[in-house]
């Protein structure tokens, strides 16, 4: 009876145990098919986070806006203080002393161009976005990219210097930041080079090969910048220290690239101080009616005043290294008019630079026959002034601008007597200065240093 009992206890505390684990798997297995059913409910009402990001960025591309690069509502005055036809929805950054200026990333967000029209600016259009969230097909260009819109060209000398020096001025201010690459615009309007001569004196300032991006490979779809710095007003915003800083190292980094020597300083020969008087000479447009009597007067002048050396030279035939060495040979510069003028930031400060004029532009040219006198100042020369030539056909038009085309390229005569008495004058100006100093002073090994800091 007694073992009767004790099978019978056992046997329920078997089945209480058999209880407990069952109703312990069944709770384990509601638990996971609760957390199932609720995972899965939750992925039905909230997808993958890259779906949403993907959805997100679509969004954002669809929000991007394109606008005409050339805003053709401030063409018929591109000069106006407060806009531009270029970019004209963003102002410039104006910080003491410096051009003035766009850099990107702007709050967070890049430059992006669309269309490479070199014809028509209105074709092309620019935006702003997000690194994250580039235009549909874009192109990111890493690196900084330097990009340049100008008014006039960048195959004239004087303009595309104009339109050239305030990037060299950012490089100083920057640490000798350099460009990856440079984008060209004119009007809103892609270019695709720059004169030689140029491109060389940016290769030299910098210390890097220019490379021009012409969009070969990228289509018609859009092209995005790392970084930017966009210069749409030439020097505008520049003081004249700035200005100067800029010509110095081109002046310094120019000679050292084209292994320019002491024979070029203006050093002492012995005890006599050189005075080197330099012809610069031009075929076709404004030239001199008569290169003999220009060259005979000169050499005339130049024989009278003790230590005085002559030299002839025509643009046309220069390299631009040839145009370096000239100029650091010479103090004394005579020249017509014209984008060879532009090599006088290769002379020693102090020089001096004597301009001729053909008929017509004293009356026509407006400012443009003072850029040199502006060159000169900025570079540290001295414009000892210019002739204008007052004899020629008269002009058969009523309109000024038509006026200043027919007289624009014409042929420079002189006056034999005004010539020699202003070149006697200078002439004898700068041997005075030369006796009054202690040699020609050299630029100082600082002048090559990029930065101004």
């Amino acid at each position: 009876m007694k073992i009767s009992m004790t099978n019978q206890k056992q046997a329920q505390g078997q089945r209480t145990l058999l209880l407990i684990i069952i109703t312990f798997l069944t709770i384990t297995t509601l638990v996971i098919l609760l957390q199932t059913l609720t995972l899965r409910s939750s992925f039905h009402v909230s997808p993958p986070c890259d779906l949403v990001l993907n959805e997100t960025r679509s969004k954002l591309q669809d929000m991007i806006t394109f606008l005409p690069l050339k805003d053709l509502r401030y063409t018929h005055n591109p000069f106006q203080v407060h806009t531009t036809w270029f970019m004209s929805s963003i102002n410039d950054i104006q910080e003491m002393d410096q051009a003035h200026h766009l850099y990107f990333p702007s709050k967070g967000k890049i430059l992006c161009l669309h269309g490479h029209d070199p014809s028509n600016g209105a074709n092309n259009s620019y935006a702003l976005t997000w690194p994250e969230v580039l235009p549909a097909g874009a192109k990111l260009l890493s690196g900084l990219t330097f990009i340049s819109e100008t008014f006039y060209d960048y195959t004239n000398l004087w303009h595309g210097l104009s339109a050239m020096t305030p990037f060299v001025n950012w490089y100083q201010n920057k640490h000798c930041m350099v460009p990856e690459r440079w984008v060209l615009f004119h009007w809103g309007e892609l270019r695709l080079r720059m004169t030689p001569w140029l491109e060389t004196l940016m290769e030299v300032s910098i210390g890097r090969k220019v490379k021009i991006e012409k969009f070969n490979d990228d289509g018609d779809r859009p092209v995005c910048f790392e970084k930017a710095v966009v210069f749409r007003r030439n020097e505008g915003g520049m003081s004249k220290t700035n200005k100067e800083k800029v010509y110095d190292l081109m002046r310094c980094k120019a000679r050292a690239y084209c292994d320019v020597g002491d024979q070029y300083h203006g050093l002492e020969k012995g005890k006599k101080k050189v005075i080197r008087l330099t012809l610069f000479l031009r075929v076709g447009s404004r030239s001199f009616k008569n290169e003999t009597t220009v060259v005979t007067v000169s050499g005339e002048e130049c024989r009278k005043v003790d230590g005085c050396k002559l030299r002839v030279a025509h643009s046309h035939n220069l390299s631009f290294c040839d145009q370096v060495k000239l100029m650091s040979d010479t103090d004394v510069l005579i020249t017509p008019h014209g984008a060879q003028l532009t090599n006088m930031i290769f002379m020693n400060k102090n020089s001096s630079v004597l301009e001729f004029f053909p008929k017509g532009w004293l009356e026509f040219a407006g400012v443009g026959q003072y850029v040199f006198r502006w060159l000169a100042d900025w570079a540290g020369m001295r414009h000892e002034g210019a002739w204008n030539d007052p004899n020629g056909q008269k002009c058969p038009y009523t309109d000024n601008a038509e006026c200043f085309t027919f007289y624009k390229d014409g042929q420079v005569g002189i006056d034999e007597g005004f010539l020699g008495k202003w070149l006697a004058r200078v002439l004898n100006e700068v041997k005075e200065h030369k006796n009054n100093i202690n040699g020609q002073a050299n630029l100082s090994s600082s002048a090559c240093s990029c930065s101004l800091v």
